[in-house]
């Protein structure tokens, strides 16, 4: 792109107070709630089989952005006063976020750790960046995300990226259906809802502060035709079973446990509503149904049922609670103090873990003469008290998992020990589903 084109993109606002709009309740939560130690970054990495050309991605981003402005946001300043926090809608980037590190050995695993350890910056606009990592002797490249998630979600970075994809190759958006939910039903209480819930038992934890990732590809469990479950619902029976299995080697006290699972009903297409928009439920468990030796079939089937009631109930993305603590009555400042106090006197009832399946991702991520997309991982935060989460998404029929945990509560050889405990027992849910 020549130099006057990219001036175009990144130069100087026009003299004009940019837009407003007031926070979300999950924006206003997250950033009411930020800790400087675990810092509240979605990673998203995608791998391509080619080289991309630095201008010419640089270009399609910015077309991107542009086309999605709500990404193109910043914490406005507020006095000490103000009753809301604020984003301001620029109307172009406000820095180069797509980035070139030196292709060298090493380079995927520390823009991995740059994507967990160093948090856009919610002052500048947008907030997220972009790294293109290569290394010698690869042939490819991967493109490496880091989002501020009090600005964005992860369908919504996936969202800004297949439009950045469509430019840089030159294809035509496809449409993509919005997910199928079914009926509405009646919600079923969480199994132990009223008592506290298990924790993830410490492992051996490594003292720094942050959170540390693993990642790793599976095939995409196979169910029988006509099952009542989904891939979803195995996903989720493995994730409970590997918490509560890892909680009685380590000698923890049964208690129920909880599974925070995202819902997200937006459109895929280049309408898609961009900024946090999926919808927290939590999936109870019984310690009896998590016991050693327990029905892994008559599991799935009680999940399903749980998973299909509650994505169905319509209410507030984080619920009622956190909708009344961001009800502008108070001072930003006073209510940052509040809901801080809440969660620390919440602690005990917050979920155990929490499980994001973006299922099979929509989009081909085709970048022209670079290929298409041969794996997508993207990761959750893990901060305390939860410490560890499981994100997953699918693509060409292969599974890819990312683990991600607080290195106040877990270890590398835990995370490993996790991995292969997950892998297992989710193999286990295919064989009950055959």
């Amino acid at each position: 792109m020549a130099t006057g084109q990219r001036a175009e993109v990144f130069g100087p606002a026009p003299d004009r107070e940019p837009p407003r709009v007031p926070f979300p309740v999950a924006d206003e939560i997250a950033r009411h709630c930020a800790d400087a130690r675990e810092p509240n970054t979605v990673h998203l990495e995608i791998h391509l089989p080619g080289r991309i050309e630095p201008d010419r991605l640089r270009e399609a981003f910015g077309r991107a952005l542009a086309r999605h402005p709500r990404a193109l946001m910043r914490e406005r300043r507020r006095g000490p006063f103000a009753r809301r926090y604020e984003w301001e809608l620029t109307d172009r980037p406000r820095a180069d976020v797509v980035l070139f590190p030196p292709c060298a050995p090493g380079a995927l695993a520390r823009a991995r750790e740059r994507a967990l350890a160093v948090a856009p910056s919610l002052l500048a606009a947008p907030p997220l960046r972009l790294e293109v990592v290569e290394e010698p002797g690869s042939g490819g490249c991967v493109l490496v995300l880091a989002v501020h998630h009090t600005a964005l979600d992860g369908p919504a970075c996936l969202r800004i990226v297949a439009t950045a994809a469509e430019i840089y190759g030159g294809s035509a958006a496809q449409p993509v259906a919005p997910p199928a939910r079914p009926p509405a039903g009646p919600a079923p209480r969480p199994a132990g809802s009223r008592a506290a819930v298990a924790r993830v038992a410490p492992g051996s934890p490594q003292g720094a502060p942050g959170n540390a990732l693993l990642v790793t590809e599976l095939p995409v469990p196979r169910r029988a035709p006509g099952a009542s479950h989904t891939v979803n619902d195995q996903l989720m029976v493995a994730t409970a079973l590997t918490v509560a299995d890892w909680n009685r080697r380590r000698g923890a006290p049964e208690r129920p446990l909880r599974v925070t699972m995202p819902v997200d009903d937006r459109t895929r297409g280049p309408a898609m509503p961009i900024g946090n928009g999926t919808r927290l439920v939590e999936v109870g468990f019984a310690p009896a149904e998590l016991a050693a030796g327990t029905d892994t079939g008559a599991l799935l089937r009680t999940t399903a049922e749980r998973t299909r009631a509650l994505k169905a109930v319509v209410r507030p993305p984080l619920g009622h609670g956190a909708a009344l603590l961001a009800s502008p009555v108070l001072p930003v400042a006073a209510r940052a103090a509040l809901t801080r106090g809440v969660r620390r006197l919440a602690a005990p009832w917050i979920s155990t873990t929490l499980l994001s399946n973006l299922g099979r991702v929509p989009y081909p991520f085709d970048f022209g003469e670079a290929g298409r997309a041969r794996a997508v991982w993207m990761s959750a935060p893990a901060a305390m008290p939860r410490g560890l989460t499981f994100t997953t998404a699918s693509t060409g029929g292969r599974l890819h998992l990312a683990l991600r945990w607080s290195r106040t509560l877990l270890g590398d050889e835990d995370g490993a020990l996790l991995c292969e405990m997950f892998t297992e027992r989710l193999a286990a849910t295919e064989a009950e589903a055959l």
